[in-house]
């Protein structure tokens, strides 16, 4: 019988949600602002070389991910979920204060992307660690019957910090800050506010319960959380890889990477991109409860497969289409049609996750593989996508997304239905 009271319950759930989301508005101001900020750290070349530059460096951030993984699932499956959440936001709260007080390259030189490069391998190790953690958090904290539903919130949160990057990026376009003042100066003040909004979160997550799978585990000194023990189960490893790659590839290029394509493929300007990307998301966001409380009726795989089937299908029309749209109404149509496709991923990836595991390496076995496997396709898929515009062929592109998930789709059709195989049911 549980120990966690209601009420505890859905105070840790929201305490750990509202530090993923101070996380990931962190990790997401890097892009959102980085039209304005490229040519403070790389003054040389045309805009998209520019781009290139600050794409370059976010997916340079990727790289430390899968050692934030590593270290922080190792740190949590032996001390607990509690206490790696809190150390993955003093590590992301070091990263933005470092980006907003570096200097330019025309006041330090080579010194100015040196330390971008720096920051963002710092906070690639915060999110690496936050993912697998909080995943496994919230799956073992949820109910058993609604862990769909409440496990989605690790996306509406991570979406929701888009957002408030969007937002403010919106209220300094358009109330506070002229362009040139953006240019100059403006760009540092998001990162400064995400510095800030990391001390509240920690004091949100200094009082969440640990779970009492993790108790449990502890109290029967099951501990083995070590890369020999993940290798125990390959399998399951494996399936966290193949069903990751398209979903996080879908995932960066109808979010991350759409503002820029908006403006630097379709010739939007800055601002109508931005409300665009804002409005679509505002949706997006709340899709992720709706489809993660659909898994607990009809269980993970049939979702995760219709995400396979229409992303494999429709990712070549969509974006062809959205290339060549004249009407930003026609932009967000399109763009919507993408993300609700895409939902069959986000919002019940993690817990199929963590389903997957058994406690003693669990934020290990969520956070490692799938660190590995963003790191590599979805941290660079922004690049790849301006790599293939700057040879004039920008269609290609669309053919790798369309084919990452289709290699997932085999994935899916392949894996059992964790619902029903929850490894989460057979903890203590």
């Amino acid at each position: 019988m549980s120990t966690i009271s209601t009420s505890q319950r859905f105070r840790s759930i929201f305490s750990g949600s509202v530090g993923n989301l101070v996380e990931w508005y962190d990790w997401y101001v890097y892009a959102a602002f980085s039209l304005y900020f490229a040519k403070a750290f790389f003054p040389q070349g045309d805009r998209t070389a520019q781009l290139l530059n600050t794409a370059a460096v976010f997916a340079v951030g990727f790289l430390m991910r899968p050692l934030g993984g590593w270290l922080m699932g190792l740190w949590a499956d032996r001390h607990g979920r509690k206490s790696a959440l809190m150390l993955s936001v003093y590590l992301m709260c070091a990263g933005s204060l470092m980006i907003a007080l570096t200097p330019g390259y025309a006041t330090i030189g080579i010194g100015a992307p040196v330390l971008l490069v720096l920051a963002r391998l710092l906070q690639g190790l915060s999110v690496g660690g936050e993912y697998g953690t909080s995943a496994t958090y919230l799956s073992e904290m949820a109910t058993p019957e609604h862990r769909g539903f409440w496990s989605s919130f690790q996306y509406v949160t991570l979406i929701l910090g888009q957002l408030l990057a969007l937002a403010v990026l919106i209220l300094l376009q358009q109330v506070f800050l002229t362009s040139a003042q953006l240019d100059a100066w403006g760009w540092r003040i998001p990162f400064a506010i995400g510095a800030l909004c990391a001390v509240s979160a920690l004091y949100l997550r200094r009082n969440m319960s640990e779970t009492e799978s993790f108790m449990r585990s502890r109290a029967g000194r099951r501990s083995e959380s070590s890369l020999r023990g993940l290798l125990r189960h390959p399998r399951a490893v494996m399936t966290v890889i193949g069903l990751t790659l398209g979903g996080t590839v879908a995932f960066y290029t109808y979010t991350t990477y759409m503002l820029k394509f908006l403006v630097n493929s379709v010739g939007m300007d800055r601002q109508t991109a931005t409300l665009i990307s804002a409005s679509t998301l505002i949706l997006y966001m709340l899709l992720q409860p709706l489809v993660g409380a659909l898994s607990d009726r009809v269980g993970r795989r049939p979702i995760l497969i219709a995400f396979g089937v229409l992303g494999s299908l429709l990712t070549v029309p969509i974006l062809s289409r959205l290339g060549s749209v004249s009407t930003a109404f026609e932009a967000f149509g399109l763009i919507m049609l993408a993300l609700l496709i895409v939902s069959g991923y986000t919002a019940i990836n993690a817990i199929v996750k963590a389903e997957l595991f058994p406690v003693e390496i669990r934020a290990l076995g969520v956070g490692l593989p799938y660190a590995l496997t963003v790191s590599i396709f979805g941290g660079s898929a922004e690049y790849v996508a301006l790599w293939f515009k700057s040879i004039g062929r920008e269609a290609w592109f669309y053919w790798y997304v369309t084919a990452c998930i289709a290699l997932s789709l085999l994935v899916y059709v392949a894996m059992p239905d964790t619902r029903r195989t929850s490894r989460i049911d057979r903890d203590g």
